[in-house]
């Protein structure tokens, strides 16, 4: 921390042109209240809807998801991506866990649907690539 307080203290005296230690203690008390209002909770639950989209297979199966606007059997997602049907309950379990996608049973099959999380994801995504 006192590293890190002492680069702050530089960054603070090149913005202010002069830098005093309550400076230096109120822009760690911002700080502070930025970090506290984001809440572990929140940083738990977003770190796990990446973790969920840091996987291929699972990644392709929201992005299908997404793109197909309507729920998809899982013998049709099976179809979509070349993982074994345990790898594909599991990754699709992921999903669902992550609030990324819904589960339904319909008589012998099993559907699934992309929620608005997951279609708000991929619109941030698809417009975040630089057209080159």
């Amino acid at each position: 921390m006192a590293q890190g307080t002492e680069r702050l203290r530089r960054y603070l005296d090149d913005e202010l042109g002069e830098c005093r230690n309550e400076d230096v203690e109120r822009r760690l008390d911002e700080l502070g209240t930025l970090e506290a209002a984001l809440g572990a909770a929140q940083v738990d639950a977003e770190l796990d809807v990446l973790s969920a989209l840091a996987n291929e297979t699972r990644y392709t199966l929201v992005r299908v998801l997404v793109a197909a606007g309507e729920e998809l059997c899982v013998c049709e997602l099976n179809a979509v991506v070349d993982v074994s049907e345990s790898g594909l309950s599991h990754a699709l379990s992921a999903l669902v866990e992550a609030g990324l996608v819904t589960d339904r049973k319909d008589g012998r099959w099993k559907k699934y649907r992309a929620t608005n999380r997951a279609v708000a994801l991929v619109t941030v995504l698809d417009g975040s690539v630089d057209d080159e």
